[in-house]
Protein backbone atom coordinates (compact mmCIF):
# COMPACT_ATOMS: atom_id res chain seq x y z
CA UNK A 1 0.00 0.00 0.00
CA UNK A 2 2.87 2.37 0.79
CA UNK A 3 4.17 1.83 -2.75
CA UNK A 4 0.85 2.90 -4.22
CA UNK A 5 0.56 5.98 -2.01
CA UNK A 6 4.13 7.03 -2.80
CA UNK A 7 3.56 6.60 -6.51
CA UNK A 8 0.29 8.54 -6.39
CA UNK A 9 1.81 11.31 -4.29
CA UNK A 10 4.71 11.90 -6.66
CA UNK A 11 3.01 11.38 -9.99
CA UNK A 12 -0.64 12.32 -9.43
CA UNK A 13 -0.46 15.57 -11.51
CA UNK A 14 0.09 13.48 -14.66
CA UNK A 15 -2.44 10.73 -14.05
CA UNK A 16 -5.13 12.42 -16.10
CA UNK A 17 -2.92 12.28 -19.17
CA UNK A 18 -3.07 8.50 -19.26
CA UNK A 19 -6.80 7.83 -18.90
CA UNK A 20 -7.20 6.18 -22.32
CA UNK A 21 -3.72 4.72 -22.70
CA UNK A 22 -3.18 0.95 -22.99
CA UNK A 23 -1.33 -1.18 -20.50
CA UNK A 24 2.11 -2.49 -21.40
CA UNK A 25 3.62 -5.82 -20.36
CA UNK A 26 7.17 -6.45 -21.53
CA UNK A 27 8.42 -10.02 -20.95
CA UNK A 28 12.10 -10.77 -21.47
CA UNK A 29 14.13 -13.96 -21.04
CA UNK A 30 17.76 -13.95 -19.98
CA UNK A 31 19.83 -15.74 -22.67
CA UNK A 32 17.16 -17.53 -24.75
CA UNK A 33 17.88 -18.04 -28.44
CA UNK A 34 15.33 -17.22 -31.12
CA UNK A 35 15.38 -20.73 -32.54
CA UNK A 36 14.52 -22.16 -29.12
CA UNK A 37 10.91 -21.03 -29.54
CA UNK A 38 8.51 -23.49 -31.13
CA UNK A 39 7.03 -20.90 -33.45
CA UNK A 40 10.50 -20.41 -34.98
CA UNK A 41 10.90 -24.12 -35.58
CA UNK A 42 12.28 -25.62 -32.37
CA UNK A 43 11.53 -29.32 -32.08
CA UNK A 44 13.04 -30.02 -28.65
CA UNK A 45 12.02 -26.92 -26.66
CA UNK A 46 8.29 -26.51 -26.06
CA UNK A 47 7.08 -22.90 -25.77
CA UNK A 48 3.28 -22.95 -26.17
CA UNK A 49 2.74 -19.64 -24.34
CA UNK A 50 5.23 -17.66 -26.40
CA UNK A 51 3.73 -19.33 -29.47
CA UNK A 52 0.27 -18.26 -28.29
CA UNK A 53 1.33 -14.61 -28.28
CA UNK A 54 2.58 -15.02 -31.85
CA UNK A 55 -0.56 -16.89 -32.92
CA UNK A 56 -2.91 -14.31 -31.38
CA UNK A 57 -0.77 -11.39 -32.49
CA UNK A 58 2.25 -10.78 -34.68
CA UNK A 59 5.59 -12.59 -35.00
CA UNK A 60 8.73 -10.72 -36.04
CA UNK A 61 11.26 -12.81 -37.97
CA UNK A 62 13.97 -10.13 -38.17
CA UNK A 63 14.25 -8.84 -34.60
CA UNK A 64 17.74 -8.05 -33.29
CA UNK A 65 19.50 -6.68 -30.28
CA UNK A 66 22.50 -4.57 -31.20
CA UNK A 67 25.01 -5.89 -28.67
CA UNK A 68 25.10 -9.51 -27.51
CA UNK A 69 25.43 -9.28 -23.72
CA UNK A 70 22.88 -8.55 -21.00
CA UNK A 71 23.77 -5.04 -19.88
CA UNK A 72 24.36 -3.39 -23.26
CA UNK A 73 21.35 -5.10 -24.86
CA UNK A 74 19.02 -4.03 -22.05
CA UNK A 75 20.45 -0.52 -22.06
CA UNK A 76 19.40 -0.21 -25.71
CA UNK A 77 15.88 -1.34 -24.84
CA UNK A 78 15.48 1.15 -22.03
CA UNK A 79 17.06 4.21 -23.62
CA UNK A 80 16.08 3.84 -27.27
CA UNK A 81 19.70 4.32 -28.30
CA UNK A 82 22.17 2.17 -30.19
CA UNK A 83 24.89 0.56 -28.15
CA UNK A 84 27.67 2.60 -29.74
CA UNK A 85 25.84 5.76 -28.57
CA UNK A 86 25.67 4.76 -24.91
CA UNK A 87 29.25 5.52 -23.82
CA UNK A 88 30.12 3.33 -20.79
CA UNK A 89 26.83 1.47 -21.07
CA UNK A 90 27.93 -0.15 -24.33
CA UNK A 91 30.03 -2.52 -22.22
CA UNK A 92 29.13 -5.40 -19.96
CA UNK A 93 28.82 -4.74 -16.22
CA UNK A 94 29.19 -0.96 -16.71
CA UNK A 95 28.06 2.22 -15.02
CA UNK A 96 24.71 3.45 -16.34
CA UNK A 97 24.90 7.23 -16.44
CA UNK A 98 22.10 9.33 -14.98
CA UNK A 99 22.21 11.42 -18.17
CA UNK A 100 20.07 8.80 -19.93
CA UNK A 101 16.30 8.70 -19.66
CA UNK A 102 14.55 5.33 -19.38
CA UNK A 103 11.20 4.72 -21.00
CA UNK A 104 9.49 3.31 -17.84
CA UNK A 105 10.08 6.56 -15.98
CA UNK A 106 9.14 8.69 -18.96
CA UNK A 107 5.85 6.80 -19.00
CA UNK A 108 5.53 7.19 -15.24
CA UNK A 109 5.60 10.94 -15.76
CA UNK A 110 2.60 10.50 -18.04
CA UNK A 111 0.60 8.72 -15.36
CA UNK A 112 1.65 5.10 -15.85
CA UNK A 113 2.01 2.81 -12.85
CA UNK A 114 5.49 1.32 -13.35
CA UNK A 115 7.20 -1.78 -12.01
CA UNK A 116 9.41 -4.76 -12.72
CA UNK A 117 10.24 -8.16 -11.31
CA UNK A 118 13.16 -10.55 -11.73
CA UNK A 119 16.01 -9.25 -13.84
CA UNK A 120 15.72 -5.67 -15.03
CA UNK A 121 18.74 -3.77 -16.28
CA UNK A 122 22.07 -5.29 -15.25
CA UNK A 123 24.62 -6.32 -14.36
CA UNK A 124 26.16 -2.98 -13.57
CA UNK A 125 25.79 0.13 -11.45
CA UNK A 126 23.09 2.75 -11.81
CA UNK A 127 22.19 5.80 -9.79
CA UNK A 128 18.90 5.68 -7.92
CA UNK A 129 16.31 7.19 -10.23
CA UNK A 130 14.79 9.70 -7.80
CA UNK A 131 17.31 9.72 -4.98
CA UNK A 132 15.13 7.38 -2.96
CA UNK A 133 12.30 9.91 -2.60
CA UNK A 134 9.66 7.44 -3.70
CA UNK A 135 10.45 5.03 -0.89
CA UNK A 136 11.17 2.14 -3.26
CA UNK A 137 14.09 -0.07 -2.34
CA UNK A 138 15.31 -0.56 -5.89
CA UNK A 139 14.80 2.02 -8.59
CA UNK A 140 16.25 -0.08 -11.38
CA UNK A 141 16.15 1.54 -14.85
CA UNK A 142 13.45 -1.05 -15.69
CA UNK A 143 11.12 0.22 -12.96
CA UNK A 144 10.28 -0.10 -9.27
CA UNK A 145 10.80 -3.57 -7.85
CA UNK A 146 8.06 -6.07 -7.02
CA UNK A 147 10.00 -8.97 -5.53
CA UNK A 148 8.20 -10.36 -2.48
CA UNK A 149 6.98 -13.66 -3.91
CA UNK A 150 9.20 -16.74 -4.06
CA UNK A 151 8.67 -20.42 -4.84
CA UNK A 152 10.46 -23.73 -4.69
CA UNK A 153 11.97 -24.31 -8.14
CA UNK A 154 11.67 -27.78 -9.65
CA UNK A 155 15.40 -28.16 -10.37
CA UNK A 156 18.74 -26.77 -9.33
CA UNK A 157 19.75 -23.68 -11.29
CA UNK A 158 16.25 -22.21 -11.61
CA UNK A 159 15.59 -19.01 -9.64
CA UNK A 160 13.19 -19.09 -6.70
CA UNK A 161 11.61 -15.78 -7.81
CA UNK A 162 7.92 -16.19 -8.55
CA UNK A 163 7.81 -13.73 -11.43
CA UNK A 164 4.14 -14.18 -12.28
CA UNK A 165 3.03 -13.90 -8.64
CA UNK A 166 5.01 -10.67 -8.27
CA UNK A 167 3.29 -9.38 -11.39
CA UNK A 168 -0.04 -10.28 -9.83
CA UNK A 169 0.92 -8.32 -6.70
CA UNK A 170 1.75 -5.37 -8.94
CA UNK A 171 -1.69 -5.60 -10.56
CA UNK A 172 -3.26 -5.78 -7.09
CA UNK A 173 -1.39 -2.62 -6.05
CA UNK A 174 -2.26 -0.73 -9.23
CA UNK A 175 -4.63 2.18 -8.58
CA UNK A 176 -7.99 1.80 -10.31
CA UNK A 177 -8.20 3.10 -13.88
CA UNK A 178 -4.43 3.72 -14.04
CA UNK A 179 -2.54 2.29 -17.00
CA UNK A 180 0.51 0.22 -16.16
CA UNK A 181 3.91 -0.51 -17.65
CA UNK A 182 5.54 -3.65 -16.28
CA UNK A 183 8.84 -5.37 -17.07
CA UNK A 184 8.78 -9.11 -16.32
CA UNK A 185 12.35 -10.35 -16.61
CA UNK A 186 13.09 -13.99 -15.92
CA UNK A 187 16.61 -15.03 -14.96
CA UNK A 188 16.23 -18.16 -17.05
CA UNK A 189 17.85 -19.64 -19.07
CA UNK A 190 20.97 -17.87 -17.74
CA UNK A 191 23.70 -20.14 -16.38
CA UNK A 192 24.24 -22.08 -14.26
CA UNK A 193 22.11 -25.18 -14.67
CA UNK A 194 21.82 -28.24 -12.54
CA UNK A 195 23.99 -30.80 -14.31
CA UNK A 196 21.86 -33.42 -16.04
CA UNK A 197 18.53 -31.91 -15.02
CA UNK A 198 17.38 -33.47 -18.26
CA UNK A 199 17.66 -36.90 -16.68
CA UNK A 200 15.43 -35.86 -13.78
CA UNK A 201 12.96 -34.45 -16.28
CA UNK A 202 12.97 -37.58 -18.45
CA UNK A 203 14.19 -35.86 -21.63
CA UNK A 204 15.00 -37.75 -24.83
CA UNK A 205 18.40 -36.53 -26.10
CA UNK A 206 17.69 -37.89 -29.58
CA UNK A 207 15.22 -35.02 -30.05
CA UNK A 208 17.82 -32.32 -29.38
CA UNK A 209 19.05 -30.28 -32.35
CA UNK A 210 22.81 -29.61 -32.29
CA UNK A 211 24.00 -26.45 -34.11
CA UNK A 212 26.48 -26.76 -36.97
CA UNK A 213 29.26 -25.13 -34.95
CA UNK A 214 29.36 -27.97 -32.36
CA UNK A 215 30.25 -31.65 -32.59
CA UNK A 216 27.31 -33.94 -31.95
CA UNK A 217 27.76 -35.90 -28.71
CA UNK A 218 25.93 -36.67 -25.48
CA UNK A 219 27.73 -33.97 -23.46
CA UNK A 220 26.51 -31.22 -25.74
CA UNK A 221 23.07 -32.74 -26.25
CA UNK A 222 22.67 -33.01 -22.48
CA UNK A 223 23.74 -29.39 -22.00
CA UNK A 224 21.23 -28.25 -24.60
CA UNK A 225 18.50 -30.33 -22.93
CA UNK A 226 19.27 -28.71 -19.56
CA UNK A 227 19.01 -25.34 -21.29
CA UNK A 228 15.64 -26.32 -22.81
CA UNK A 229 14.17 -26.92 -19.33
CA UNK A 230 15.00 -23.34 -18.36
CA UNK A 231 13.59 -21.84 -21.55
CA UNK A 232 10.37 -23.67 -20.79
CA UNK A 233 10.39 -22.13 -17.28
CA UNK A 234 10.40 -18.69 -18.92
CA UNK A 235 7.51 -19.82 -21.10
CA UNK A 236 5.58 -21.07 -18.08
CA UNK A 237 5.64 -17.61 -16.51
CA UNK A 238 4.41 -16.06 -19.75
CA UNK A 239 1.35 -18.28 -19.45
CA UNK A 240 0.77 -17.39 -15.80
CA UNK A 241 1.12 -13.67 -16.53
CA UNK A 242 -1.46 -13.94 -19.32
CA UNK A 243 -3.78 -15.77 -16.92
CA UNK A 244 -3.50 -12.98 -14.33
CA UNK A 245 -4.39 -10.42 -16.99
CA UNK A 246 -7.33 -12.46 -18.21
CA UNK A 247 -8.68 -12.95 -14.68
CA UNK A 248 -8.72 -9.17 -14.22
CA UNK A 249 -10.23 -8.50 -17.68
CA UNK A 250 -7.05 -6.68 -18.67
CA UNK A 251 -5.77 -9.01 -21.38
CA UNK A 252 -7.15 -7.32 -24.46
CA UNK A 253 -6.22 -3.78 -23.42
CA UNK A 254 -2.62 -4.75 -22.74
CA UNK A 255 0.15 -4.63 -25.31
CA UNK A 256 2.22 -7.73 -24.54
CA UNK A 257 5.69 -8.02 -26.04
CA UNK A 258 7.82 -11.12 -25.41
CA UNK A 259 11.50 -11.45 -26.33
CA UNK A 260 14.97 -12.33 -25.02
CA UNK A 261 18.03 -10.15 -24.53
CA UNK A 262 20.32 -12.32 -26.72
CA UNK A 263 21.15 -15.88 -27.64
CA UNK A 264 21.80 -18.89 -25.43
CA UNK A 265 24.75 -18.96 -22.97
CA UNK A 266 26.88 -21.26 -25.07
CA UNK A 267 30.20 -20.85 -26.95
CA UNK A 268 30.04 -18.88 -30.22
CA UNK A 269 26.59 -17.53 -29.28
CA UNK A 270 26.29 -15.27 -26.22
CA UNK A 271 28.62 -12.31 -26.50
CA UNK A 272 29.70 -13.17 -30.05
CA UNK A 273 28.82 -11.25 -33.18
CA UNK A 274 27.16 -14.08 -35.09
CA UNK A 275 23.51 -14.47 -35.93
CA UNK A 276 22.57 -16.82 -33.11
CA UNK A 277 23.88 -14.27 -30.61
CA UNK A 278 21.92 -11.24 -31.74
CA UNK A 279 18.91 -12.58 -33.70
CA UNK A 280 16.22 -12.63 -31.01
CA UNK A 281 12.64 -13.89 -30.64
CA UNK A 282 9.96 -11.20 -30.69
CA UNK A 283 6.18 -11.56 -30.64
CA UNK A 284 3.44 -9.10 -29.67
CA UNK A 285 -0.25 -9.38 -28.80
CA UNK A 286 -2.70 -6.49 -28.24
CA UNK A 287 -6.32 -7.62 -28.35
CA UNK A 288 -8.09 -6.54 -31.52
CA UNK A 289 -5.49 -3.82 -32.20
CA UNK A 290 -3.16 -6.44 -33.73
CA UNK A 291 -4.53 -8.66 -36.45
CA UNK A 292 -3.74 -12.23 -35.29
CA UNK A 293 -1.52 -14.70 -37.10
CA UNK A 294 0.63 -12.15 -38.91
CA UNK A 295 4.36 -12.50 -39.60
CA UNK A 296 6.44 -9.38 -40.21
CA UNK A 297 9.86 -9.49 -41.89
CA UNK A 298 10.80 -5.84 -41.29
CA UNK A 299 14.06 -5.44 -39.39
CA UNK A 300 13.43 -4.13 -35.88
CA UNK A 301 16.07 -3.70 -33.24
CA UNK A 302 16.24 -3.04 -29.49
CA UNK A 303 16.61 0.76 -29.74
CA UNK A 304 13.22 0.73 -31.50
CA UNK A 305 11.34 -0.51 -28.43
CA UNK A 306 11.38 2.67 -26.33
CA UNK A 307 10.08 5.00 -29.08
CA UNK A 308 7.43 2.39 -29.92
CA UNK A 309 6.14 2.31 -26.36
CA UNK A 310 6.23 6.10 -26.14
CA UNK A 311 4.06 6.29 -29.27
CA UNK A 312 1.71 3.61 -27.93
CA UNK A 313 1.23 5.79 -24.85
CA UNK A 314 0.51 8.84 -26.99
CA UNK A 315 3.82 10.54 -26.25
CA UNK A 316 6.50 11.92 -28.51
CA UNK A 317 9.78 10.04 -28.75
CA UNK A 318 12.35 11.50 -26.36
CA UNK A 319 15.10 13.50 -28.15
CA UNK A 320 17.79 11.04 -26.96
CA UNK A 321 16.08 8.12 -28.74
CA UNK A 322 17.64 7.24 -32.08
CA UNK A 323 15.61 4.07 -32.61
CA UNK A 324 12.47 4.19 -34.76
CA UNK A 325 9.00 3.17 -33.60
CA UNK A 326 7.59 -0.04 -35.06
CA UNK A 327 3.99 0.75 -34.11
CA UNK A 328 3.17 0.79 -37.82
CA UNK A 329 4.36 -2.82 -38.06
CA UNK A 330 2.27 -3.80 -35.04
CA UNK A 331 -0.93 -2.28 -36.36
CA UNK A 332 -0.65 -3.15 -40.04
CA UNK A 333 -3.10 -5.72 -41.39
CA UNK A 334 -0.44 -7.14 -43.71
CA UNK A 335 2.29 -9.72 -43.34
CA UNK A 336 5.78 -9.65 -44.87
CA UNK A 337 7.79 -6.48 -45.39
CA UNK A 338 5.68 -3.49 -44.29
CA UNK A 339 8.34 -0.81 -44.75
CA UNK A 340 10.78 -1.50 -47.62
CA UNK A 341 13.40 0.68 -45.92
CA UNK A 342 13.60 -1.63 -42.91
CA UNK A 343 15.80 -4.10 -44.77
CA UNK A 344 18.88 -4.33 -42.53
CA UNK A 345 20.22 -3.82 -39.03
CA UNK A 346 23.52 -2.64 -37.50
CA UNK A 347 25.33 -4.45 -34.70
CA UNK A 348 28.47 -4.07 -32.65
CA UNK A 349 30.44 -4.82 -29.52
CA UNK A 350 33.29 -3.32 -27.50
CA UNK A 351 34.46 -4.77 -24.17
CA UNK A 352 32.27 -7.42 -22.65
CA UNK A 353 34.33 -9.07 -19.91
CA UNK A 354 37.79 -8.94 -18.42
CA UNK A 355 40.54 -11.36 -19.42
CA UNK A 356 41.89 -9.94 -22.69
CA UNK A 357 45.32 -8.31 -22.93
CA UNK A 358 47.32 -6.45 -25.55
CA UNK A 359 50.98 -6.17 -24.56
CA UNK A 360 51.00 -4.27 -21.26
CA UNK A 361 47.35 -3.25 -21.66
CA UNK A 362 44.85 -5.14 -19.53
CA UNK A 363 41.12 -5.80 -20.10
CA UNK A 364 41.16 -4.37 -23.59
CA UNK A 365 38.18 -4.38 -25.91
CA UNK A 366 37.46 -6.49 -28.94
CA UNK A 367 35.76 -3.87 -31.13
CA UNK A 368 33.64 -5.25 -33.95
CA UNK A 369 30.84 -3.95 -36.15
CA UNK A 370 28.42 -5.81 -38.38
CA UNK A 371 25.58 -5.29 -40.81
CA UNK A 372 22.88 -7.87 -41.42
CA UNK A 373 20.32 -7.88 -44.25
CA UNK A 374 17.99 -10.54 -45.60
CA UNK A 375 20.78 -12.44 -47.33
CA UNK A 376 24.13 -11.74 -45.68
CA UNK A 377 25.96 -10.94 -42.46
CA UNK A 378 29.14 -8.90 -42.81
CA UNK A 379 31.43 -8.50 -39.77
CA UNK A 380 34.49 -6.27 -39.44
CA UNK A 381 36.83 -7.13 -36.55
CA UNK A 382 38.93 -4.02 -35.92
CA UNK A 383 41.53 -5.79 -33.77
CA UNK A 384 41.75 -9.26 -35.23
CA UNK A 385 45.13 -9.71 -33.54
CA UNK A 386 43.32 -9.98 -30.19
CA UNK A 387 41.46 -12.96 -28.78
CA UNK A 388 37.74 -12.42 -29.42
CA UNK A 389 36.54 -14.46 -26.43
CA UNK A 390 39.37 -13.41 -24.11
CA UNK A 391 42.85 -14.83 -23.72
CA UNK A 392 43.17 -18.63 -23.42
CA UNK A 393 45.41 -18.34 -20.34
CA UNK A 394 42.51 -16.64 -18.53
CA UNK A 395 39.98 -19.23 -19.62
CA UNK A 396 38.15 -17.41 -22.45
CA UNK A 397 36.21 -15.26 -19.99
CA UNK A 398 33.73 -13.83 -22.49
CA UNK A 399 32.03 -17.22 -22.56
CA UNK A 400 29.99 -18.66 -19.70
CA UNK A 401 31.24 -21.86 -18.11
CA UNK A 402 29.36 -24.95 -19.24
CA UNK A 403 29.82 -28.62 -20.12
CA UNK A 404 29.89 -27.57 -23.78
CA UNK A 405 32.68 -25.06 -23.15
CA UNK A 406 34.65 -27.60 -21.10
CA UNK A 407 34.39 -30.21 -23.84
CA UNK A 408 35.48 -27.81 -26.58
CA UNK A 409 38.41 -26.58 -24.47
CA UNK A 410 39.54 -30.18 -23.96
CA UNK A 411 40.09 -30.73 -27.70
CA UNK A 412 43.76 -30.85 -28.64
CA UNK A 413 45.18 -29.58 -31.91
CA UNK A 414 45.65 -33.17 -33.05
CA UNK A 415 41.99 -34.01 -32.48
CA UNK A 416 39.94 -34.31 -35.70
CA UNK A 417 37.26 -32.16 -34.01
CA UNK A 418 39.66 -29.32 -33.11
CA UNK A 419 38.06 -27.09 -35.75
CA UNK A 420 35.05 -26.78 -33.43
CA UNK A 421 37.32 -25.38 -30.73
CA UNK A 422 38.61 -22.80 -33.17
CA UNK A 423 35.14 -21.78 -34.26
CA UNK A 424 34.29 -20.90 -30.66
CA UNK A 425 37.58 -19.59 -29.26
CA UNK A 426 40.10 -18.99 -32.04
CA UNK A 427 41.24 -15.68 -33.46
CA UNK A 428 39.18 -14.33 -36.33
CA UNK A 429 40.01 -12.64 -39.62
CA UNK A 430 39.45 -8.93 -40.08
CA UNK A 431 36.53 -9.52 -42.42
CA UNK A 432 33.81 -12.15 -42.22
CA UNK A 433 30.93 -12.65 -44.65
CA UNK A 434 28.20 -15.28 -44.31
CA UNK A 435 25.40 -16.38 -46.59
CA UNK A 436 22.54 -16.43 -44.09
CA UNK A 437 20.24 -18.60 -46.16
CA UNK A 438 22.78 -21.30 -46.93
CA UNK A 439 24.77 -21.00 -43.69
CA UNK A 440 22.62 -19.73 -40.78
CA UNK A 441 25.20 -21.01 -38.28
CA UNK A 442 27.85 -18.66 -39.72
CA UNK A 443 30.43 -21.41 -40.18
CA UNK A 444 31.73 -20.80 -43.72
CA UNK A 445 33.39 -17.42 -44.11
CA UNK A 446 32.99 -16.16 -47.69
CA UNK A 447 35.04 -12.98 -47.23
CA UNK A 448 38.25 -14.40 -48.77
CA UNK A 449 36.24 -15.21 -51.91
CA UNK A 450 34.39 -11.89 -52.10
CA UNK A 451 35.23 -9.25 -54.69
CA UNK A 452 35.16 -5.74 -53.22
Amino acid sequence: MLRVLACLFIFSPAIGLAADQPNILFIIADDASRDSMGVYGSTYVETPKFDRIAREGVLFTNAYNCNQKCSPARACLLTGRYSCQLEEACNHNPFMSEKWKFYPYLLEQRGYFVGYTGKGWGPGIWKTIDGGKSGFKSDNPAGHAWAKRTLKPPYKGISNTDYAANFNDFLEDRPDDTPFCFWLGTREPHRGYGLDNWKLDGRDLSKVTVPDYYPDNQVIRGDLADYAIEVEWYDRHIGLALKHLQTRNLLDNTLIIATSDHGMPFPRVKGQIYDDGFHVPLAARWGDKIRPGRTVTDFVTFPDLAPTLMEVAGAASHPQMTGQSFLRQLLSTKSGRIDPDRDHTLLGKERHDIGRTDGNLLSVAYPARAIRNDDYLYVHNFRSDRWPVGNPEFGFMNCDGSPTKTFLQSLSKSDPQYSYHQLSFGKRPTDELYDMKADPGCVNNLAPLAVY
